[in-house]
């Protein structure tokens, strides 16, 4: 039953951390246009359709990669907030190097651009953080048996009924 649970515990985590990721991705993109908007407030609604996108942009994107990060940190036991950092960090740069073209005869990537590079790996960090907040702390947990209970104290002497 503890593994059921602890699998609820990491779909809500990585839910918690795509949602996050998202909104750093669509905020960071999209900051350069509003700061030369100068037409004052922004549509509410659109952002909330921005943020929608951004969410399932991050969680379709980043499933694979995560779901090996969360594995072989649940099987060694790994709860270090720099490991889900980092984890997280190189989450970020596989979505984003899986979005540009890679020339096969050259073995390079073709039209890398650094900033958008950095967004996806500083929301990928975030990102990574998140989990750890939710999921990551107790990860492999699940692994450890419960000790066994103490049992019950013994009833005082006058409080057993007679047997007669």
């Amino acid at each position: 039953m503890s593994l059921i649970g602890r699998l609820v515990v990491i779909f809500i985590g990585f839910l918690a951390a795509c949602f996050v990721g998202g909104m750093i991705v669509v905020v960071a993109l999209l900051f350069p246009e509003f700061a030369d908007l100068g037409a004052g407030p922004v549509d509410q609604g659109a952002i909330d359709i921005l943020l929608g996108f951004g969410f399932i942009f991050v969680s379709g994107f980043a499933l694979v990669p995560a779901a090996v990060i969360v594995a072989i940190t649940e099987a060694l036991y790994i709860r270090s907030a720099l490991a889900y950092a980092v984890g997280g960090g190189l989450v970020g740069l596989a979505c984003y190097l899986g979005l540009v073209p890679f020339h096969s005869d050259t073995l390079q990537f073709e039209g890398i651009v650094r900033r958008h590079l950095e967004i996806m790996t500083g929301a990928g960090i975030v990102a990574g953080m998140v989990y750890w907040l939710i999921a990551g702390r107790n990860a492999g947990n699940w692994r450890i048996p419960r000790p066994p209970r103490k049992p019950p104290p013994p009833l005082p002497s006058n409080s057993r009924p007679d047997a007669r």
